[in-house]
């Protein structure tokens, strides 16, 4: 593929996703066209496209008369009246430019991921940039040939300024008329009730998935004496002395935030997974293909 998808997923990657692909499973499902069966009693379905055979796919899925004019061995892919959307709301705003790596690369990297996992197999894939104060609603991509367009999206994803994660999580809940999955990737550094937000896409039937990416800095501070810190979003200047008791209560409200995290997603059956900046990400989304909660 293309640069953008090289340097998003590089190759051991790519190889690990389409294993994972096989084993995605999204609970909800949304009106239109999927490579699955519909659900509905009487559901019909009608071709839709052909795509590349890959080892592990069902055998009886291959177009023979293709494979017989071309030598190639293809699948049918059909369009019924269900299909499943993946909706990934990718946290954009500048508190995600800290770390090293930033946390912005890492988000990218797993929104990536998440989308590759969607279109291949054939699925609908959509991006929301929350950030800068508003929301981007990227147009929805399909199948694999919607990739190099979905990774484009992705990469041009900048951290920069403030954000409402909560009001970005409900206006895709007001685009989206059925539900899907709704996966998103976040500091969650954010001043708004943004598990109120996430409570009414489990209510609308969406299956949710809560990506909280920290850094090791965020995780194990080194400060020791008198700061002025400014806020990464607002520019807010505030004066703190780090010392042992500071540091103490700093590693309490981190830590509250992730058990905050953790019992939403208990409570949700929502996926929630907690990944460091400086670990491997292959991990990181076996978690969230099986559904785990960290």
């Amino acid at each position: 593929m293309s640069g953008t998808q090289s340097a998003l997923l590089d190759p051991d990657f790519v190889r690990e996703l389409e294993v994972l692909r096989r084993r995605l499973e999204i609970r909800a499902r949304a009106g239109g066209a999927g490579e699955h069966s519909a659900r509905r009693r009487g559901g019909s379905a009608e071709f839709q496209e052909h795509r590349p055979y890959a080892p592990g796919d069902d055998l009886r899925r291959i177009d023979w008369a293709a494979y017989a004019r071309t030598g190639e061995p293809v699948l049918k892919v059909f369009r019924s009246e269900e299909e499943v959307v993946a909706r990934v709301v990718c946290d954009g705003s500048a508190s995600m430019r800290f770390g090293e790596p930033p946390k912005i690369d890492v988000a990218r990297r797993i929104s990536a991921a998440i989308g590759y996992l969607a279109l291949a197999k054939s699925e609908r894939a959509q991006l929301i940039v929350a950030g800068e104060g508003l929301t981007t609603h990227n147009l929805p991509q399909r199948g694999r040939s919607g990739l190099p367009g979905f990774l484009r999206q992705v990469d041009a994803i900048e951290a920069e300024g403030g954000t409402d994660l909560a009001k970005a999580i409900d206006a895709v809940l007001r685009r989206s008329p059925r539900p899907g999955l709704l996966a998103v990737v976040s500091d969650f550094l954010d001043g708004g009730d943004v598990l109120a937000a996430m409570g009414r896409g489990a209510m609308a039937g969406h299956d949710l998935v809560l990506v909280h990416v920290v850094a090791h800095d965020e995780l194990d501070p080194k400060f020791d004496g008198d700061f002025a810190l400014e806020d990464a979003e607002t520019g807010a200047i505030v004066e703190v002395t780090m010392d042992a008791s500071a540091l103490e209560a700093y590693a309490l409200r981190l830590m509250g935030l992730s058990e905050e995290l953790r019992a939403f997603a208990k409570k949700h059956r929502a996926c929630y997974v907690r990944v460091r900046t400086d670990e491997p990400l292959e991990p990181v989304v076996r978690r969230i293909v099986s559904r785990e909660v960290d």
